[in-house]
């Protein structure tokens, strides 16, 4: 979030502290914000999985990505890893109670994200064509114009 897009308590804008209270929220925000970690959540929530499990599940991630990504929620403790004394070993992967806290919001998100996609969609096209057909109209500066613009600069 930038600077200037900040969403805090109106009692700590109050009392001037909106910087303290605001970055701890920020990171988790991030942290549950992600594309990856929305997906792992969603293929956690149907119960523990290995490692290769969830990376057929999640389409595009790369085997670097689904690593952090897991490793940063077992910081975060949203997920636990557990390993099996087997050979080869055994890694499981689930989401903790905490991490099961974050499957309606996920689910609500995601429903929304859905039933809103065809209308995003067109209107990205609107504003795209729009944006063209401004700059088509938009007068042209001859090259030699331009040119002789940048040596009065210098």
């Amino acid at each position: 979030m930038s600077d200037t897009h900040k969403n805090v308590r109106a009692d700590e804008v109050e009392h001037g502290n909106c910087q303290e209270a605001c970055r701890p929220l920020t990171d988790i925000l991030v942290r549950i914000g992600d594309k990856w970690t929305v997906q792992v959540i969603g293929a956690l929530s149907k119960g523990p999985l290995r490692y290769s499990q969830i990376f057929k599940q999640i389409d595009g991630v790369s085997q670097r990505m689904l690593t952090l990504t897991l490793k940063g929620l077992e910081r975060d403790g949203l997920v636990t890893r557990t390993i099996y004394p087997t050979i080869p070993p055994r890694v499981d992967y689930a989401l903790t109670e905490r991490g099961r806290t974050l499957i309606e919001p996920l689910h609500v998100l995601w429903t929304w994200a859905y039933e809103n996609r065809d209308a995003i969609d067109e209107t990205r096209r609107a504003f795209d064509q729009r944006r063209d057909e401004e700059a088509a109209a938009a007068p042209r500066i001859s090259p030699r114009y331009e040119a002789a613009i940048a040596r009065r600069a210098d």
